[in-house]
């Protein structure tokens, strides 16, 4: 077995995952403000 060195690893395809959460979340939070917004406005 390979010793591990620190900082070796590859890791894109992480990062690419984290940042496509990262857009998720963002879109989801905006997406429930929108529509808590609209829902105050049409009962308002």
């Amino acid at each position: 077995m390979a010793e591990h060195e620190h900082g070796s690893m590859d890791v894109k395809d992480h990062e690419k995952t984290f940042a496509g959460f990262v857009k998720f979340t963002i879109y989801s939070i905006v997406l429930i403000l929108v529509s808590l917004v609209i829902l105050a406005i049409v009962n308002g």
